[in-house]
């Protein structure tokens, strides 16, 4: 082994594994939420990166810790799979390991840590089933209202969260016009300069 390689294991090294990973959440956790801020990352070749989302900021940490390298994957897959909540994910992963440290240091086995947790997610997933407001039966209109809002939370972080009901009112025509029939990729985004937003627009092209 090089010089200064750590080979503690155990109960220590699980412990160290969890410090490593929470000091890495702490490092994004003023960016959650609508008065969330950005982070200035100025990395060893120059480059200058002004940004709040989580993924792009992980990338960025250059995180060599083995096991806080897995926030990072967490964030990439959050990322891939949802598009939105990667700040969320590292510090609830976070979170969880904070409140599992105590344990730990009592002795408590990790496996039994693991399955409390999954069964807490199960939990979790059921309430979250239970509270779901469906919009099955109800008018066009009242589904447009629902699902605007739905949109419109998430642009509140965002730079253009000024007009957030503008651009979520613009998502939810769209998507409605497409219809059920998986066809995002007829979707075609086209930059346009300007110095005022408000003048967009989306134009529906019929074949």
């Amino acid at each position: 082994m090089k010089e200064g390689t750590d080979t503690s294991q155990g109960k220590v090294q699980v412990v160290s594994n969890i410090n490593a990973c929470t000091a890495k959440a702490d490092v994004v956790r003023t960016m959650l939420g609508t008065r969330g801020m950005d982070k200035l990352i100025y990395d060893d070749k120059g480059n200058t990166t002004i940004s709040n989302d989580g993924s792009t900021i992980m990338k960025l940490l250059d995180i060599v810790h083995p096991t806080a390298k897995i926030l990072v994957d967490i964030a990439k897959s959050q990322d891939f799979e949802v598009g939105d909540g990667t700040t969320t994910v590292v510090l609830l992963s976070g979170e969880f390991l904070k409140e599992a440290k105590p344990f730990i240091e009592d002795g408590v086995h990790a496996q039994n840590l693991i399955r409390s947790y999954r069964t807490a997610s199960f939990l979790a997933i059921n309430k979250i089933k239970d509270l779901a407001v469906s919009i099955e039966g109800k008018s066009l209109e009242e589904k447009k209202s629902l699902l605007a809002k739905c949109a419109a939370t998430t642009l509140s972080s965002k730079l253009i969260g000024g007009e957030k009901e503008f651009f979520a009112n613009m998502v939810v025509e769209v998507v409605l016009a497409i219809g059920n029939d998986d066809r995002l990729n007829l979707i075609g985004i086209k930059k346009i300069g300007s110095t005022c937003i408000l003048p967009l627009c989306y134009v529906m092209l019929t074949i």
